[in-house]
């Protein structure tokens, strides 16, 4: 079992910049990929990021290649997401989740989930 719970968020301006970070407890955190995904008022969530168990490959969807990056800290049990340029678009709460090992795009491939935290960013 792993529990998951996201900080950083907040409000911010476009262009700004935002650190999310995610921590995990419960046991074995470093055999998981973990990801990020995001869910805008009125619409489905989708995927942002995703880092493999050992954190050597990373996985963006495209609106957001380019100005975030995933990273994970095996030894401290957290996986950060850097927001750069931030768009009024990326508006969303923002959900880390853990599971499967090399990171997936899909919402199917993760096992466990946060509680998430909101992002809003006006322009």
């Amino acid at each position: 079992q792993v529990q998951l719970v996201e900080s950083g968020g907040g409000s911010v301006q476009a262009g700004d910049s935002l650190r999310l970070s995610c921590a995990a407890s419960g046991r074995t955190f470093s055999s998981y990929a973990m990801g990020w995904f995001r869910q805008a008022p009125r619409k489905e969530r989708e995927f942002v990021a995703a880092i493999s168990w050992s954190g050597g490959r990373t996985y963006y969807a495209d609106s957001v290649k380019g100005r975030f990056r995933i990273s994970r800290d095996n030894a401290k049990s957290t996986v950060s997401l850097q927001m750069n340029s931030l768009k009024p678009e990326d508006t969303a709460v923002y959900y880390c989740a853990a599971g499967g090992q090399y990171g997936s795009s899909r919402e199917s491939g993760y096992d466990y989930w946060g509680q998430g935290t909101q992002v809003t960013v006006s322009s």
